[in-house]
């Protein structure tokens, strides 16, 4: 008996999911801490030959798939059309026909089950067989009506009569039959964009072969959004980390995996923790869009500050990560970075659309383009050259044995990747002791232009004012510091969801007017 090989499609643009597989594959959405491939493959045994499908972002999904699961054996399978007319997942499984001449179980990538046992139990069976998911409304599945043990037929969505949901997984041990039934299929309407494997399930069944037929309430659903946020709450209900578009960061046993859509800033990251050498873990491979490195033992300083640990890190900050350093014209890079890059954010959120004067918490505060040409940009871009994180927040903080550990560093400042400026980490500082991941999670804001607010931990506040005194007491300008908090905020807009970006928008605007009114 020949054991089942797996294969999963991850070829198709995951169109049901809007924007989130925009800069990313469906597959590597993630759910929790890891991604959904993630929770697929590790239902299986390590030992299990999984054929892979690549299309829309194919390359992410090697690319991941080699670096996080580097013991495993993977057959990669490149199908040249994933979009448009010809596609269809029917002829994304047929481009993996011959590596497949064996049984195997087809396990579509936006399927999962809480509980491997109920696969587990197939795995080395020698039947045909079909999953099916409990579920009352069949407008987003097609369905399984069964026969005892035996399935009867796969129906379409929307089905009134019907025994399960089907769940996008299936067995398939007569696969001469199943390979022979899916070419015919396709050759016979080559542009039938609904072709899938359930169309062939149904002639094998026509033809008196047999499948079995059983239930779980173990299935979990991403194909579409909302069923993607019921399992995302399933699996972690308040986040550990912001969701950002053109990025992601996964979680596993031993090891941390971050994703950038923008390979030049993985690349930049990767060449960065050699100036960060002994501050932050050491990466253990890397790829053009992926890097990993091995996690660390500690306490995130964000779930454990005191007074005395914040003060202990500052001390620590000054001693080891901003050391000063000599750099040439190191106001153009400042102008680079807090200018340039500000008004591409900007154009970013506003996406068109015109900002015109408003009332924030009763206070006028002017068009956000009238508040940037009130800066004193040479002022602002008189930076101090040093060592720096450069996304310096308690989240990326690790209290160790040995001190501190940091995490999820910035790849460049104005496109250098040894020099930054300190005020901009006193800002990432001062910026997250106001807001915070724990905050944003549980929604304790609000962005309303009538009344914009935020609640504050007290414990941060209190370390607030500690870092006020160190910049003071160390001859650093707090009011630069106050400024480009606010322009801190006002960039993070675009890279957020509404209506956590709406609130950023107006606060940084009203945190900005309030700074530079303060003289």
């Amino acid at each position: 008996m020949k054991k089942f090989k797996i294969l999963i499609t991850t070829s198709g643009i995951g169109s049901r999911l809007g924007e989130l597989t925009d800069y990313i594959n469906k597959s590597l959405v993630r759910i929790g801490n890891k991604p959904a491939l993630s929770l697929i493959i590790e239902n299986y045994p390590q030992d299990s030959e999984f054929v892979i499908t690549l299309g829309h972002y194919g390359q992410h999904v090697k690319e991941f798939l080699n670096i996080t699961y580097p013991d495993h054996n993977f057959v990669f399978v490149h199908v040249d059309n994933y979009q448009g007319q010809g596609s269809s997942l029917g002829y994304s499984i047929l481009q993996a026909n011959e590596h497949l001449q064996c049984p195997f179980i087809f396990n579509a990538c936006d399927t999962l089950l809480s509980n491997n046992s109920v696969i587990l139990k197939y795995l080395n069976s020698n039947v045909n067989f079909c999953l099916g998911g409990i579920r009352e409304d069949s407008s987003q599945y097609a369905t399984l009506l069964g026969d005892n043990d035996k399935v009867k037929e796969i129906k379409r969505k929307g089905e009134i009569n019907f025994d399960y949901g089907y769940t996008g997984i299936c067995g398939i041990k007569d696969y001469e039959t199943f390979w022979k039934l899916l070419k015919k299929c396709y050759d016979t309407n080559p542009n039938d964009i609904s072709l899938h494997e359930g169309h062939i399930i149904n002639k094998m069944l026509q033809e008196g072969l047999e499948f079995k037929f059983f239930g779980t309430e173990h299935w979990l659903d991403i194909g579409n959004v909302g069923e993607l946020e019921k399992t995302r709450r399933l699996f972690n209900p308040f986040a550990e980390v912001l969701e950002k578009k053109e990025e992601s960061i996964y979680f596993f046993d031993e090891h941390v995996v971050k994703f950038f859509s923008d390979s030049k800033i993985c690349t930049n990251r990767v060449q960065r923790s050699e100036y960060l050498n002994g501050l932050i873990p050491s990466i253990v491979s890397h790829g053009n869009n992926f890097y990993k490195y091995k996690k660390i033992d500690g306490n995130l300083l964000a779930k454990s500050i005191t007074d005395e640990k914040f003060k202990h890190l500052l001390e620590w900050s000054k001693i080891n990560l901003w050391k000063r350093k000599e750099l040439k014209n190191f106001s153009d890079l400042c102008y680079n970075f807090y200018i340039d890059k500000s008004l591409k954010r900007i154009s970013k959120f506003l996406n068109g659309k015109n900002d015109y004067p408003i009332k924030i918490n009763g206070v006028k505060i002017p068009p956000v383009y009238e508040l940037f040409n009130l800066i004193d940009f040479d002022w602002l871009c008189d930076g101090e050259p040093s060592g720096f994180h450069g996304d310096y927040i308690l989240d990326n903080i690790l209290e160790t044995k040995n001190g501190f550990c940091l995490l999820d560093w910035r790849q460049d400042f104005g496109g250098d990747l040894s020099v930054g400026d300190i005020y901009y980490d006193l800002a990432k500082l001062n910026h997250n002791l106001t807001i915070n991941h724990e905050i944003v999670n549980k929604k304790l804001y609000n962005h309303s232009p009538k009344n914009c607010y935020i609640m504050c931990n007290s414990k941060l506040l209190d370390c607030r004012q500690i870092l006020k005194y160190f910049i003071i007491e160390n001859g650093y300008d707090y009011k630069k510091v106050q400024v480009l908090t606010s322009v801190v905020w006002i960039n993070m807009a675009p890279l957020h969801e509404y209506p956590f970006n709406e609130f950023l928008f107006n606060f940084g605007k009203l945190n900005l007017h309030k700074a530079l009114q303060n003289d």
